[in-house]
């Protein structure tokens, strides 16, 4: 048969069967708009910090910064030395930089909330001391800040805050012993890198250097040269006179990494929808070979008509794969369409609520190659078997009616299905016998394998499962409810694909929860056991906390003791470490156990460590070590005691001499303050005794344990509620793989239904059989999944002990309304194909040959 024939016959045959079509182009519709979307996102996102990062350092020929990222900034006494050589070294003006996190009132006298985006204190540069043209450009009524009342503020937080020029307002600096001041402002700027939610609060340089640092450290320094001397030149002469205790750049080179910092940043974010995107994509290319199968079930007859007037089965395998790459097309353009609206919606939530910056959508060749090539690919696969597989029927085999009735042995699917299952049984559990990624990566191997048994297996376990539930939940309906079952049980094969989508859906939906549910008991647990303290003082936005507000706390009455946590990171030797140095009391808001030790006081000098650090590191009680911050300092730290492993306190408690030593006063501030109130005193009045003392600091929560654990739950419902929205892609997919299977089920029984209604079943019984027989396919997918995902959701935790996930908790409210949203799904799934099949008409039905 001439093969432009062949073209022809697939090219009608699809829009003769235009649901067919519609129904599968659909399920690749959804795994390529997230493709799509994820690139269209970030290369937006990344154009506009492109455009923002242009203007960054524009006219700095040299920036000085410290080596290392986490020290205090570049010593006064460099930067006089630079000024002494600036006519050796070439340098024309120097400019030193002051930075800190800040935080400034609205006009109600609340804190202004940046939804992520910075809120930091600089100095205010005249218009002739920059040496970027783009700064500080002040906005007509304004003027420069004088004396340190007076700050200069960019336009877009002032919009915001709703100030204006004259306003006055409230102004903390997040670290050092910086108290609440009223400020005035006195003017707005346009700055280049003004996002949605960024603050830039500018002070007078004098201020600003006294209250943004400690007096006598820049967080850098940006250098112009001297006619002649290019900026590379300048750069390579600054890094050979200060050598190599300082990190020298060009404005270019600047640029260029701040560029690559966003792109870092919207990689991980990239990936992290492209892995969503796979998921859906995998679902879909199940319910696309599912679609494709039953097609050509239904077509085999057809098939084999053309096999006998001449067709290959080459041409036969061609023809269904062309069939596939037009549906592929079509899914991936209007995916394409689709991506383009998630880019949009995905960059106004980021820019309303992280302050990320705005940009056009960025349409790029990659993302339109990406998406149709997944499109066209993963529909071609997932068609290539089912095509194979009915060019190698005999015309002669074909033409009988059993050839479709798909009841072949499921022996060696099943052996090979139960075989895998041990392997990845075997796999999960090697993987819960440790801690730390390796073992989470093995749990993770197993878990791979698992979904490749259910796969092989699942056509066998559909029998018993499915025939068992319908006797359960057709019994109500009679007869209708036995026809359903005994659809449902007739093709295992269709049924275990169709329940797949939902399978995998739902394992996903069942390792998210379990792993957040067990992190909040944990979460739970770790301040029943470990936290004594009547009340607990943080920022609203998990930021710092200026050292004063101990001292307000202190001095508020009720309060019997307070101890507030400082994070201390130093090297030790080439290694980066972390701990915290408590201020107070510690035994008295936390009962840890000492193991090794007399005292359960720290030393000012000393400190105490856990158990699991002290094995790790080889610490022990009475060894001296020293600690270099990374300014260079040094403070010679002796343990005097090993305390037992507490989620609250690990690794190590550092004295308050020794942090003094590693971080300059400037530098200090508080994560965490814990309260003690009085014998006798009420918590609650306490309580709103400090929430009065602390207001002027804006971001101070007060908050009793419970609330404080709620607080840690409610971010992680945040995280969860994010992973749950991204997989309700794969269950979206695999609600339509279910219409779909039902729509071609209809198709495919169509002179069965018509039998039915020839001799009087009634429409409403035709549409109770539909959705009788989904709600069993739906949940044997689910309690398929919610198993599967369960065992493995408890196998990750495990594996994660070591991170203080203790407890194993299973998420059983999600769990049960999971399973009864999967009956839902089911009835949902069916309206359309059980209306398709009640209108089926007798006459036509019976004599469709």
């Amino acid at each position: 048969m001439a093969a432009p024939a062949m073209r022809r016959v697939s090219l009608r045959n699809l829009a003769a069967h235009k649901v067919r079509l519609v129904l599968t182009v659909l399920s690749v519709v959804l795994g390529t708009s997230f493709v799509a979307g994820s690139i269209i996102f970030t290369a937006t996102i990344s154009s506009a910090f492109d455009g923002i990062f242009d203007k960054v350092a524009v006219g700095v020929d040299t920036r000085l910064s410290p080596k290392d990222s986490q020290s205090t900034g570049i010593d006064e006494s460099v930067i006089a030395q630079l000024n002494s050589r600036k006519a050796e070294l070439g340098i024309n003006r120097i400019v030193p930089r002051y930075s800190a996190p800040v935080t400034i009132a609205k006009a109600d006298g609340t804190a202004l909330q940046t939804g992520g985006a910075p809120s930091i204190g600089t100095a205010f540069l005249p218009q002739d001391e920059v040496l970027s043209p783009t700064e500080s450009k002040l906005y007509p009524g304004g003027r420069a800040p004088v004396g340190a009342g007076e700050i200069v503020l960019n336009k877009s937080a002032a919009d915001k805050a709703g100030l204006t020029v004259g306003a006055s307002t409230k102004l903390v600096v997040a670290r050092g012993g910086s108290t609440p001041q009223t400020v005035k402002v006195v003017g707005l700027v346009d700055l280049p890198g003004d996002t949605s939610g960024y603050v830039n609060v500018q002070l007078q340089e004098s201020v600003a250097k006294q209250e943004l640092s400690d007096g006598s450290r820049a967080a850098y320094v940006e250098m112009s040269a001297v006619p002649g001397v290019s900026a590379q030149q300048l750069s390579d002469r600054i890094a050979s006179a200060l050598g190599d205790d300082y990190k020298t750049q060009t404005g270019a080179q600047v640029r260029q990494q701040e560029k690559d910092n966003v792109n870092q940043f919207l990689d991980v974010f990239n990936y992290i929808l492209l892995a969503f995107a796979a998921i859906g994509l995998i679902v879909g290319t199940f319910i696309i070979y599912n679609t494709f199968s039953m097609i050509i079930a239904q077509r085999v007859r057809e098939l084999a008509l053309l096999r006998a007037i001449g067709a290959s089965r080459r041409q036969i395998t061609r023809s269904v794969l062309l069939e596939a790459f037009v549906v592929g097309l079509f899914g991936g353009a209007i995916g394409l369409g689709i991506g383009i609206g998630l880019a949009a919606i995905l960059k106004a939530i980021t820019s309303s609520t992280s302050g990320l910056p705005t940009a056009s959508l960025q349409i790029t060749p990659t993302a339109v190659i990406s998406c149709m090539a997944v499109g066209i690919v993963v529909t071609m696969v997932s068609a290539y078997a089912p095509a194979r597989r009915a060019a190698q029927v005999s015309p002669v085999e074909a033409m009988r009616e059993s050839a479709t009735d798909g009841a072949s042995s499921l022996r060696m699917r099943t052996s090979i299905g139960a075989l895998l299952g041990v392997i990845g049984i075997a796999l999960v559990l090697v993987g819960t016998s440790g801690q730390g990624a390796k073992f989470a990566a093995t749990v993770g191997g197993g878990a791979l394998v698992l979904i490749f048994a259910v796969v092989f297996a699942a056509p066998a376990m559909s029998r018993p499962f499915v025939g068992a539930l319908g006797r359960v939940i057709g019994r109500p309906f009679g007869k209708i409810g036995q026809l359903a079952r005994t659809n449902a049980v007739r093709n295992p094969r269709r049924t275990a694909a169709t329940a797949f989508a939902l399978t995998l859906g739902l394992m996903l939906v069942a390792v998210v929860g379990t792993f957040g549910s067990s992190l909040k008991g944990s979460i739970n647990d770790t301040i029943d056991k470990d936290l004594s303290a009547d009340l607990v003082l943080a920022t609203s936005d998990q930021g710092s906390l200026p050292t004063s507000v101990v001292t307000a706390a202190k001095n508020t009455e009720g309060v019997a003791s307070t101890v507030s946590f400082r994070i201390v990171s130093a090297k030790v030797g080439d290694e980066t470490v972390s701990g915290v140095a408590p201020t107070g009391d510690l035994s008295a808001v936390t009962p840890y156990e000492m193991l090794d030790g007399a005292s359960k006081s720290i030393p000012s000098d000393g400190m105490i460590v856990s158990e699991k650090t002290s094995k790790a590191k080889g610490w022990k009680r009475g060894q001296v070590i020293r600690f270099v911050s990374f300014d260079g300092t040094t403070a010679d730290v002796t343990v005097s005691g090993v305390f037992r492993d507490s989620q609250i306190l690990d690794p190590f408690q550092m004295g308050e001499g020794a942090y003094e030593k590693l971080v300059p006063a400037g530098f200090q501030s508080d994560r965490l303050i814990l309260i003690k109130t009085a014998d006798g005193a009420s918590v609650n009045a306490v309580r709103d005794r400090l929430t009065q003392s602390t207001k002027d600091f804006l971001t101070v929560q007060v908050e009793d344990r419970a609330e404080f654990a709620g607080q840690a739950s409610s971010q992680i419902n945040q995280m969860l509620a994010v992973l749950y929205g991204m997989l309700g892609l794969a269950l979206v997919i695999a609600v339509l793989g279910i219409v779909n299977t039902l729509a071609l089920s209809v198709i495919e029984r169509k002179r069965e239904i018509g039998m039915l209604r020839a001799i009087g079943m009634a429409r409403a019984q035709i549409r109770r059989t539909i959705y009788v027989e989904s709600v069993l396919i739906a949940i044997f997918g689910a309690v398929l999944g919610v198993i599967l995902g369960s065992g493995v959701g408890i196998a990750v935790v495990r594996t994660f002990k070591d991170l203080g996930i203790t407890t194993a908790v299973l998420p059983y409210e999600l769990i049960g309304i999971t399973l009864v949203g999967a009956a839902v799904v089911g009835v949902l799934a069916a309206l359309w194909p059980a209306v398709r099949a009640a209108r089926t008409n007798p006459l036509e039905a019976i004599s469709d040959v």
